[in-house]
């Protein structure tokens, strides 16, 4: 799909057209299903995330003033909307680690490298609340006040959470390394 063609469809979303919304929907929903894996525990609740997300994106075309890239507020209302699931589901953004949760990594590569899909994996491993503000720093350049604010923390605790899950993660690709 072109960018001329993306704009006509998105003029057409606008005004409810089940087609355009189907093919807006198609278009980026691969990339924004991996996005909503990056705040999710299963697959499944990332389905989830990415519907109600599209859902949003439908019904409030109006607030997109086409300042920016589409793909970028589409993005922002998928993290929102993964964000406001946990804000419903009551998680706790100052979770600890429960070492007992082991999880296996089976790398395809040996182990001098460590592949995107393996970090990804690793990085779905960390506990929702350590992964979600991971991501948010880390992947989408958020701030610590910015994190703070959205996900109604303090900053220190942003940080602190930051700190942990940098270190669960290097102690997982180092025992990565050594098998």
């Amino acid at each position: 799909m072109e960018n001329i063609n993306l704009n006509k469809v998105w003029e057409d979303c606008k005004v409810q057209n089940r087609k355009a919304q189907s093919q807006l929907y198609h278009y980026f929903s691969k990339k924004m299903h991996l996005v909503c894996m990056r705040y999710a525990h299963t697959s499944l609740e990332a389905d989830d995330i990415m519907q109600n997300g599209f859902v949003k994106v439908f019904t409030k075309h109006h607030l997109f003033d086409g300042k920016g890239s589409l793909e970028g507020w589409i993005k922002r209302i998928m993290i929102n909307t993964a964000i406001e699931t946990h804000r419903k589901n009551k998680l706790n953004y100052a979770e600890a680690l429960n070492e007992d949760q082991h999880m296996k990594l089976v790398s395809q590569l040996g182990a001098d490298q460590t592949s995107y899909k393996d970090l990804l994996a690793i990085i779905q491993m960390l506990p929702v609340g350590y992964k979600t503000i991971f991501n948010l720093y880390a992947i989408e350049g958020y701030t610590h006040k910015e994190i703070a604010d959205l996900l109604g923390i303090s900053e220190g605790n942003s940080k602190s959470q930051l700190s942990r899950a940098r270190q669960w993660l290097q102690q997982k690709l180092i025992k990565l390394e050594l098998k």
